[in-house]
């Protein structure tokens, strides 16, 4: 009897103390498939997340709540998130997301950021072509055009070493940090797609390889961050491989091969790196569907959203597109879905986002930021969609 009545206040406390909580806890470590998610509530989720964020774009409140207290709108931090709305805006037809997207070009003056050479400042470019290709407005994208002209003409050279404790590292005239390969790359296959011309694509898959043979580790299919990580490890002597760090690479391999031509002479190359990084992302899914902020280090990590929406993004894409093919790729898919529905408050808050940073950092449950919304965004138009 006096066993039953304590194991009963016992659970009374839990229930109350989990009452008391405001954003999404650590999920459970169900090991179980889930069930498939439903189109429609994958799309209602998605338009929850994207409308409490569009509101919140101007409110101080939000942005005091981020490391960095601004947020540049033709930054890469602003440029992330667009590339999600659009790719929702498409999937969902909402004319609202659309708008939003061309009045931010039209305020904008459809320019870049201020560093011509600079992978971030690139970011934002991708939705001016996305809006190009709604009205073929040679406005749209000709500072673009004037930016990448530029750098043509005068070609990057330097080594792609990072140098520690340098402000902005000389490296970054070129993509020496796994980052940039989703902030430039699209936007130079996109360009070239749009315009016919092939220089963009050929710079653009000239230097994605370059940075690819030189950060990423052959015998994990996973990015090193930049040049640092080749010979730092963890406390029990494992390589670091920041999660969002390849959730920028993995995504932005999506994106070049979404823009890329059938018949181009890298095209397999691509499609095997994405393979080689989907098996090794599926065997480093944490139970819970979420991918720990190290990915080799899943013992007491914490929840993060932002290289998990990447990760789902990529691998829903995979499986509806042909080129994962295996039932576990689907479950990897849904059950990342799962951990990221989970991290939305009921008023469509998306939180366990790491924030800037270039490494893996403590995540708190209250975290968001809007390159996180981005990723979400882009996991909810693919796994919304059905395989063909």
């Amino acid at each position: 009897m006096r066993a039953s009545l304590i194991l009963t206040l016992a659970l009374m406390a839990m229930t109350t103390a989990c009452s008391s909580v405001k954003v999404p806890g650590p999920p459970s470590r169900a090991t179980v498939a889930p069930a498939a998610p439903r189109e429609a509530d994958v799309l209602a989720l998605g338009r929850k997340v994207a409308d409490w964020q569009l509101a919140r774009l101007d409110s101080f409140d939000y942005i005091r709540t981020f490391k960095h207290n601004t947020v540049d709108p033709r930054g890469w931090i602003q440029g992330a998130l667009y590339t999600g709305l659009f790719t929702f805006a498409d999937r969902t037809g909402d004319p609202k997301y659309a708008e939003a997207l061309l009045a931010h070009g039209v305020e904008q003056d459809w320019q870049l950021g201020r560093r011509p050479l600079h992978a971030d400042d690139h970011a934002i470019s991708q939705s001016w072509l996305w809006a190009y290709g709604k009205t073929p407005d040679p406005v749209r994208i000709a500072a673009l055009r004037t930016r990448f002209d530029a750098i043509l003409a005068d070609q990057p050279t330097g080594d792609l070493a990072f140098q520690d404790g340098v402000g902005e590292p000389p490296c970054q005239t070129r993509w020496c940090w796994s980052d940039a390969l989703y902030m430039a790359p699209p936007a130079w296959f996109g360009l070239s797609r749009v315009t016919g011309d092939p220089r963009y694509a050929a710079y653009a898959d000239r230097e994605f390889w370059a940075t690819t043979d030189y950060l990423l580790d052959k015998d994990q299919s996973l990015y090193f961050r930049d040049s640092r990580y080749f010979t730092r490890r963890d406390d029990q002597g494992r390589k670091i491989f920041w999660s969002r760090g390849n959730g920028w690479s993995y995504a932005g391999i999506v994106n070049v091969l979404k823009l890329l031509p059938a018949n181009h002479p890298s095209r397999p190359r691509y499609v095997a790196l994405f393979r080689a990084m989907s098996d090794r992302l599926v065997d480093l899914q944490k139970a819970d569907g979420y991918w720990a902020p190290s990915l080799l280090a899943p013992e007491g990590s914490p929840p993060e959203t932002s290289g998990t929406a990447f990760f789902t993004y990529g691998l829903a894409w995979g499986v509806n597109t042909g080129h994962l093919t295996g039932p576990r790729y689907r479950i990897a898919a849904d059950r990342g879905w799962s951990a990221l529905a989970r991290a939305v408050t009921p008023d469509g808050k998306l939180t366990w986002v790491q924030q800037v940073g270039y490494a893996p950092e403590q995540v708190e449950p209250d975290d968001t930021q809007l390159y996180g919304v981005g990723a979400f965004l882009l996991a909810a138009s693919e796994v919304a969609r059905k395989p063909h």
